[in-house]
């Protein structure tokens, strides 16, 4: 029940925390930007993905409420891995912005326009959508032998231990597209900023100090997603055999961490956001 309680505060403080980034950057039009845009996406992103099934987890740790039906089951599996496949490509997408931006500072705005950037956002979308729905429609397609999932929520691997078929074909199959989906963004991502490292060498001091302070939010929001999902990769692919509530743990860390940890990177260490947000402080402050 505790622990139900503390999963509902930090959701609900960290969907607010998203939706007043998201507020921000479509309110103020001087944030009408290709990197402003990404951290809008990535807002999204974090809602979608936390929305997907920390609900459903409070209801059950919460309201006692266990049951869910077929369709909704599947809904939710679909917007569950939408989520964590856009916020791997929405990452990757922020890390090459940071590289154009750094490598061709001058050229950067006639590269990356915003028209660009909500095209290749776009792309994101499709790309993850269309991975996803051929994960639903094979799992479809299967015969189910039994109605009772083991994890709080239905996500891919739950809904399959419900049917009647051979696992490690379907598992090892998945694992090889998360793994190359996984690794190869995080590689990416990974080049990026190393490519960025040189060119800060190169740079002058002031020009150090702003590329430091315009990458540093990413690095951290990178780290807050790759790192919990890491650990849950090796854990649970390498032998390493968790508890129910361990497993549990794992998943609402790797879910809700992220998703409470991006808006406020954004909040405070964003030049414009945080003046923004103390801005409205300040006038709260005066006028109470």
């Amino acid at each position: 029940m505790l622990v139900g309680v503390v999963i509902l505060i930090t959701y609900v403080l960290a969907i607010l925390a998203n939706i007043l980034n998201i507020f921000f950057i479509i309110v103020d039009k001087r944030l009408h930007k290709p990197m402003y845009f990404l951290i809008c996406n990535l807002a999204v992103v974090d809602i979608l993905y936390a929305s997907s099934s920390i609900p459903t987890m409070i209801g059950v740790l919460v309201a006692g409420i266990n049951t869910i039906s077929y369709v909704p089951c599947l809904v939710q599996m679909f917007a569950v891995h939408l989520g964590m496949v856009m916020e791997m490509l929405a990452l990757s997408a922020m890390a090459f912005d940071r590289l154009i931006a750094v490598s061709y500072p001058f050229q950067y705005h006639s590269y990356l326009t915003n028209v660009r950037t909500f095209v290749l956002i776009c792309i994101l979308w499709v790309v993850a959508c269309s991975f996803v729905a051929q994960l639903l429609v094979g799992l479809v397609s299967l015969p189910h032998c039994s109605s009772k999932l083991q994890y709080t929520y239905c996500d891919y691997a739950a809904i399959l231990r419900t049917t009647c078929v051979d696992l490690t074909h379907y598992f090892n199959m998945v694992s090889i597209v998360y793994f190359f989906i996984y690794f190869s963004t995080l590689i990416l991502i990974c080049l990026s900023y190393l490519y960025i490292l040189f060119v800060v060498k190169l740079s002058s001091n002031n020009d150090k100090q702003k590329m430091g302070s315009t990458c540093l939010s990413h690095l951290m929001v990178v780290t807050g997603y790759y790192l919990p999902s890491f650990i849950r990769v090796v854990l649970t692919r390498f032998g390493v055999v968790l508890t129910l509530e361990a497993s549990h743990g794992i998943m609402i860390g790797t879910i809700l961490g992220p998703t409470f940890l991006n808006p406020v990177v954004y909040c405070f260490r964003t030049k414009e956001i945080k003046c923004k947000l103390f801005n409205i402080f300040k006038k709260v402050a005066i006028s109470s």
